[in-house]
């Protein structure tokens, strides 16, 4: 996607951000935000940012990214996604709350908009079958195609790329493919799935994009557990991991 292409998207986005913050309700107040209210958390006009909401006037880029700072912490993403996390009495959690939330995963797609926006990205890479909605929802944010891998190769495609690798704890091997010529040597893959959990899976997608000699543009995640996946990634120092929210890994039980 080019750069402007890019900065119309952000600009255009804030707007139905802002239209999202004025029915968000102030903790403090119990009621939507008011003009008033974003005006003193935004440093802006209530003229100003009327004229964004009805869509009368496009802010510039560095006045988008400006309010989207702000105005994504008044939304509540990671909130909404926390209160979603269900526990069990194992400590582990169920996503399906989160994976299948339409307005969630909308918001998602504007935050990796907002975060990758400027930096190349030509294909957007997951993993089936949680990876699927977010992976969709992005790629359609960036305006870039969407290369899934999966468990099992499809009859229709001739040649593909793989990679096994092993669940960590279990002595379970997995194998994803993708068809082979899906990423090619030119692309800048962007990786996106729902959860970071042991960075197996995650590192089986940079490998693939490895495989296809493509160069990899970031990690982009709904939830991470822990911080341990970080070390098994190894990924280069100048690719961005960008995590919505981080929670601890389950205790074992005494």
């Amino acid at each position: 996607m080019s750069t402007h292409a890019e900065a119309l998207k952000l600009r255009l986005m804030i707007i139905e951000l802002l239209q999202t913050a004025k029915k968000t309700v102030n903790p403090k107040t119990g009621k939507p935000y008011t003009y008033r209210e974003l005006s003193d958390k935004t440093s802006l006009p209530v003229t100003v940012l009327s004229r964004y909401a009805k869509g009368h006037v496009l802010p510039n880029v560095a006045r988008a990214r400006q309010l989207w700072k702000v105005l994504s912490k008044l939304v509540g993403l990671e909130t909404q996604i926390r209160r979603r996390i269900v526990f069990n009495d194992d400590g582990y959690f169920d996503n399906t709350g989160i994976i299948g939330n339409y307005n969630i995963l909308k918001h998602a797609a504007h935050y990796a908009l907002a975060t990758f926006a400027g930096r190349r990205v030509t294909k957007v890479l997951t993993a089936a079958v949680d990876g699927i909605p977010l992976g969709a929802m992005v790629s359609n944010a960036l305006g870039v195609n969407l290369v899934i891998a999966k468990r099992t190769k499809e009859v229709g495609v001739k040649a593909f790329l793989e990679e096994t690798y092993v669940l960590r704890d279990s002595g379970v091997t997995m194998t994803l493919y993708i068809p082979k010529d899906a990423i090619r040597r030119r692309d800048s893959v962007l990786i996106v799935d729902d959860m970071i959990k042991t960075g197996e899976t995650q590192m089986a997608l940079v490998n693939l994009v490895k495989k296809a000699k493509a160069e990899l543009s970031g990690i982009f995640s709904l939830i991470a557990v822990g911080e341990q996946w970080r070390d098994k990634l190894n990924l280069p120092k100048n690719c961005p991991v960008e995590v919505i929210t981080r929670i601890k890994p389950p205790q074992p039980k005494e």
